[in-house]
Formats: structure tokens, sequence, C-alpha cells
């Protein structure tokens, strides 16, 4: 296999060293007449594999970090370890995917550069085992997890058209080395079946865009009004989840809602609390270690009061915003008690801002008093009870009497046949499509989904016409005055058509230029075959 013009062999044998793993010059090489085989050939369809599939694991490792603080909080209630996990998604799918695209380009380039491609044992291996990780990771992903396929699905709303780019792209490249490939291949049926593969995935790439939809293709002037942001839990990128310094940063970001969680205290006190145990948010373990693991509710009003509620978030850094944090923010931060219900609402009162919560544990045998003695602070705290957001559905009739006033957020679809309209949802952004959204926005229903704190996914429910979203970053969502992007349908129809011309035209190109490259060296080939030949036959009389 002759090299083309303009490959040298210090070039050649640079590419074929880390590729093989033999340090042996490409003149060498020639010399012992090695040739890529077909067994070569698997491999590097192998590797091209490898390379595509850790490819869609690094999108959906980028997709999934949205949610990725409730898995940290997983990991923490089941090991009782706190780590950012996040980190180490992103580190090892980064080593990953530049150990297959490197071996991915080594390989290409040898092709161009008429070199055997001789991928060394250690890398079919690591290759066998980036694959089995990467398989791994999906499975426990859908085991786990599978609400994310969801994430997946919604983010192409996101990414599509600028996938479907990518893809044209890279594809496009690779018109180079399959067209090296097919004409220095003594294989018909290879050639045949190679061109075949690829002209059927450019077909399907230059048609792809019939089948992207995206509520972001739209004109500037159908673009709904910006969703309003609920602070989930506050703002617990910039200060400690449901304390009194969360609901005002909260309220400096411009939320409209603050939403918390609520329990009740063994004598009765309705609090601001997540877990069911304290061990995440407090120093529960270091004043009361032989209490730790009891549930928040069987603490006294007196004991959750000598709870640090803060300190845990300067030392465990939930999120990567706590570094910046300034020094006035830092010691305020760390002087966080546990707020009562009361202290909430009078807060959310000043601030004129409405607040929503789920009374925790549902299971609770004692539940009903729950609801009873939450109501009371409610009534007895003065807010006007439009500005509270009822989310639980326990005796959710008991609370229509007593407190009339009150908006009843439903976590849950709308019925067929519902004896009361439903007004207001709360709901998963993965469990409501653009469609569902649109219609709920036509019937006046509002919806609100969570939890939402990526650019992308806020984009996309904002030109769907979401209603509001809860977030853990209102910090950075309150900034965004336009959605990420934005195409009429006339524009990016266009942008479809040029792409696909341009891809064709360079396609077209490197095929015309590899076959002018491939006569040039066929000569060359032939005299030395001759030679070869009668060699052989000198040797064999």
């Amino acid at each position: 296999m002759a090299d083309p013009p303009g490959c040298c062999c210090a070039c050649a044998t640079c590419l074929l060293c880390p590729y093989s793993c033999q340090w042996i010059t490409a003149k060498k090489e020639k010399r012992k007449g090695l040739r890529t085989t077909k067994y070569d050939c698997s491999w590097f369809f192998f590797l091209f594999g490898v390379f595509l599939f850790t490819l869609v694991w690094l999108y959906f490792a980028i997709i999934i970090l949205n949610d990725f603080h409730n898995f940290n909080e997983f990991i923490f209630r089941q090991k009782k370890l706190w780590l950012d996990w996040s980190l180490v998604l992103l580190i090892a799918t980064a080593v990953l995917i530049s150990y297959s695209s490197v071996l991915l380009i080594l390989a290409l380039c040898l092709q161009l550069c008429g070199q055997p491609l001789k991928l060394h044992w250690v890398h079919k291996i690591l290759l066998i085992l980036t694959a089995l990780v990467v398989a791994a990771a999906f499975t426990g992903l859908g085991i786990k997890w599978a609400e994310e396929w969801k994430s997946a699905r919604i983010s192409l709303q996101a990414t599509g058209p600028f996938l479907h780019i990518g893809a044209v792209g890279g594809m496009t490249l690779l018109a180079w080395p399959l067209a090296s490939f097919i004409y220095r291949t003594r294989s018909t049926g290879l050639r045949v079946f190679l061109l075949i593969v690829y002209c059927a995935a450019m077909i399907a790439l230059y048609l792809a865009p019939l089948g992207i939809t995206s509520p972001c293709i739209m004109e500037e002037k159908q673009l709904p009004h910006k969703p309003a942001l609920f602070g989930h839990r506050g703002a617990p990128m910039l200060a400690p989840e449901n304390t009194l310094m969360s609901l005002h940063k909260a309220v400096d970001c411009d939320v409209q809602v603050f939403e918390t969680d609520v329990m009740v205290s063994a004598d009765g006190v309705p609090f601001l609390m997540h877990d069911e145990e304290l061990t995440r948010t407090t120093n529960v373990q270091a004043v009361f270690p032989e209490r730790a693991a009891l549930n928040s509710t069987a603490f006294n009003w007196t004991d959750l009061q000598q709870l640090d509620a803060g300190s845990w978030f300067l030392e465990r850094r939930p999120f990567p915003t706590v570094q910046s944090l300034s020094p006035g923010d830092r010691k305020e931060a760390a002087e966080q008690r546990i707020p009562s219900l009361g202290q909430a609402l009078e807060a959310a009162k000043q601030s004129n801002i409405s607040i929503m919560f789920d009374l925790r544990p549902e299971n609770h045998s004692d539940y009903q008093n729950f609801v009873n003695v939450t109501l009371e602070v409610i009534l007895q705290s003065g807010i006007p009870l439009q500005q509270i957001l009822w989310l639980p559905d326990g005796f959710r009739e008991d609370v229509k009497q007593q407190a009339p006033g009150v908006q009843h957020i439903y976590g849950r679809k709308r019925l067929m046949n519902e004896k009361e309209p439903v007004l207001h949802v709360n709901l998963p952004y993965q469990d409501m499509s653009s469609e569902e959204i649109r219609q709920y926005r036509q019937d006046n229903i509002s919806v609100n989904l969570y939890v939402v704190n990526q650019p992308w996914l806020f984009s996309v429910l904002w030109c769907s016409g979401v209603s509001s979203v809860t977030t853990n970053a209102c910090q950075v969502l309150k900034e965004m005055k336009h959605p990420i992007w934005l195409l009429p349908s006339n524009t990016y129809f266009m942008i479809w058509v040029v792409v696909d011309c341009v891809s064709f035209l360079i396609i077209i190109w490197a095929f015309f230029l590899m076959k002018k490259c491939s006569h040039r060296t066929r000569p060359a080939e032939s005299e030395t075959d001759v030679l070869l030949t009668k060699i052989n036959s000198l040797m064999q009389e």
C-alpha cells in the first residue's frame, strides 16, 4: 500500500507508533509487506462504534447535569457520604471520549497516509473495557434513573438542529479517509458495502430535519412571556436550603414563589425541612448523636432550635457557587437555624411573595393533625391566603373548608371528569410535552414544572409556553432575557438546505480528489508488484 503524495515517512511513523504500540519506521513496515486485513478493518469499525457509543454517553452526561443534585442527595441518604458526583462523572466521561477520539483520529490519519491499521492488543482490551463501562452506565441509568430518558428526548428539542449540523459535518469529513480506503482496497464487495452504508447514512442525515421538532422554531412575535421563577427551597445555590437566608436570596432573584417543605415537630410546631432525617442539612450527629437517625418529627421545637442549619452548606459545598460567596454571606450562612413555618410566612408576607409547600411525611399516622396545625399557623400569620399555594393532597377538602382563599396546586394532570376545574398543576418537567403545555395554556391552566436549572431546558419550556418553573438556579435564570436560540421556520429551512448542499459538494470533491491521488500511485504499485513476483519466481526455481 503506497503513500499518497505529501505524506512523509516521519509523519506516518509518528502516527503508526501510538496506534500499533510498535516503534518501527514506516519504511520498515513497507518492507515487511504489512497490509490492513479484514481482521484489522473489523477492529477499526469496532473503534468507530465505541467512539459513537461514548459520544452518546457524553451527551447524556451533559443533559443529566440538570438533575444531578438529586443524585448527590440520593447517594448521601444511602451511604451518608457527600460528594459532587457530577465531577466524577464528567472526568470519567472525558477520559473515555478522549481516548477513543485520539485512537480514531490516528486510524483515519494512518488510512490517509496509506499505512496499515494494526491496532495493538492493549488498545483492543481498553476499547472493550470502555464499551463495557459505558454499557454499564447506560444500564444503571435505565434501572435507577429511568426518567432521564425523557430528559434526553426533551433535550433534542433544544439541540436537534445543531446535532444535525454537527453530524452532517462529521460524516462529511469522514468522506476523505473513506474515499482513500475505497480506492485502495482490492475487495469489490467491501467497497460496495461501505459505499451503500455511507450513502444511506448521509441520505438519512440530509432528511433528518423532517423529523426534528422544537418549540423554539417560531417567529419572535410568537414567543410567550418569560416563565415566572419559583425558588426551590429558596435559593439553594446561594444559601443553605429551607432557611430564612435562602428565602431572602430568592427574593433578590425576583422569584415569585418560595417553594419549601414543611414538617411538624413532636410538640406541634411546623418547621421547614425537606429530608425525613436531619443528618444532611444540620449538625444533629454532633448535638444528638444517639437520636441522629430518628425522623425529623421525633424532635421537639426546643431541640430543633439547638441545631446548626448552615455550616454544612459551607463545608460540603453542594453547589460550585458556594466558593464565590462573600465573607458576609459566609458569616450569615453559618448562623442559620431551622426556621418555623410561622417565621417563613412572616418573611414571605414582608417580601410580598407567595409560598408553596409540601407537608411531610405523607404516610405519618398523625397526618391529619399535621394538616390542622399547619392551617392554624397559616391563619394566625395574617398572610393573605391567596399567597398560599397548597400542594398536599391529603385532607384537601378540609383545607378548602377551613381556608377557602388558599390556592390549590395539584401534583397530577387534569382528569376527564373533574368535579372542580383544576387551575394549577405542579409536575416534573419530564411529565409534560410541549403540546400538552400549549393545550393547558389555551385552557387557562397554570403549569409549573420542576426542577429546571439549565438554561437550555428553561429555553425549551419558555418557548413551549410554561407558566413557571421551580429552580435551584434562580440567579442564572433571572438574567436570561431571551431563550438561548429562536429561529423562524424559514430561516431554519434555509440553513438545512445550505448545510446539505455544501456537504454534498465537499463529499463529491473528496472522492474526486482521492481518485486522482490513487491514479498517481498505481503505476508505482504495479511496478513493485511485478518486481516482487519475479523475485518470488526466481526463488522458487
